[in-house]
């Protein structure tokens, strides 16, 4: 019943034009960046770029917040977009090398590496654009099964599908195993784990705890490997620019798609910083407590 009525009420606030939602999205700006996170948010931008003055990084900060706002709003407008405004505001480039690794040298699975910069809900549109292909994506289940039940629904909606992390392997082989070209995006930003940590990299001033799942899947399944470079022309449009890292995985040193993806999404947040998603507490898990935990984990065992 919650997920009927939460359903029905974000549907009809969708069906407002997109610029009315953004005026909800100025209006509530400031009350959300006075209220949501903002600790975190500062601490981020300090010690992610602390050559920069206070000055500067409030003026991040603002457009930071207006960004997350506007994310808001028009992740709530995919309840009732149409396909041809959603490909208009939503754009792809860099398809023609996707085409070339499956046509001309019989790949028959892409993985991209994404970051949670610009609108990642508005990507699962690509489908849109590959109708020969099955597009899927990685993800977390929410912890709230309403909302959860929500986003599965919106990410679906162009006919990919959701596969969760802990299955990931299993369905790209189900996937594979019918003969479908496969397109899948992976959201690999997050902070891992404890127990899934194997590798850490310098990233926006910090040595970062990253996941190397999407490089070992890229490996196993010798797919080819592109990043998603985002670009926001105007509000309301973005761009996705599929950019090859490798149609060998195989060959590419431990770690090092892992690295390339950080050292590429790094560039794209000096670029625009507004368009990362700054409100999660991203370097939590540090180099020291981590070996820290592994020594005491081999100390345990060995008694």
């Amino acid at each position: 019943m919650l997920y009927y009525i939460t359903y029905s009420a974000l549907y009809l606030v969708s069906l407002l034009p997109l610029r009315v939602l953004y005026f909800f999205s100025d209006v509530f700006c400031p009350f959300v960046r006075l209220f949501y996170r903002r600790d975190v948010v500062r601490t981020n931008l300090r010690e992610a770029f602390p050559e920069l003055s206070d000055v500067e990084l409030s003026r991040i900060e603002r457009r930071f917040y207006s960004q997350l706002c506007d994310y808001v709003v028009e992740t709530v407008k995919l309840f009732s977009i149409s396909r041809e405004e959603l490909m208009r505001r939503m754009s792809f480039s860099g398809l023609d090398a996707i085409n070339m690794g499956f046509d001309d040298l019989g790949k028959d699975t892409f993985f991209s590496y994404l970051g949670h910069y610009g609108n990642w809900e508005w990507i699962a549109s690509l489908q849109y654009w590959m109708p020969n292909a099955k597009c899927c994506q990685i993800y977390h289940p929410l912890y709230n099964r309403t909302f959860n039940r929500i986003f599965l629904k919106l990410r679906q909606q162009y006919g990919g599908e959701c596969i969760p992390m802990k299955s990931t392997l299993r369905q790209l082989l189900r996937l594979r195993s019918e003969g479908r070209h496969i397109v899948c995006g992976f959201i690999s930003d997050q902070q891992p784990k404890w127990n899934a940590i194997h590798h850490f990299t310098p990233f926006l001033n910090h040595d970062t705890a990253v996941y190397i799942g999407t490089e070992q899947l890229g490996k196993r399944m010798d797919a080819m490997v592109f990043y998603a470079h985002v670009t926001r022309p105007k509000r309301g449009c973005y761009n996705c620019e599929f950019q090859l890292l490798t149609y060998t995985p195989r060959e590419c040193g431990d770690y090092e798609l892992t690295d390339r993806f950080m050292q590429l999404l790094e560039q794209d947040i000096k670029a625009d910083p507004s368009l990362w998603l700054w409100t999660h507490k991203r370097w939590s898990r540090t180099r020291e407590e981590w070996e820290r935990r592994n020594n005491a984990k081999t100390n345990s065992e060995s008694l």
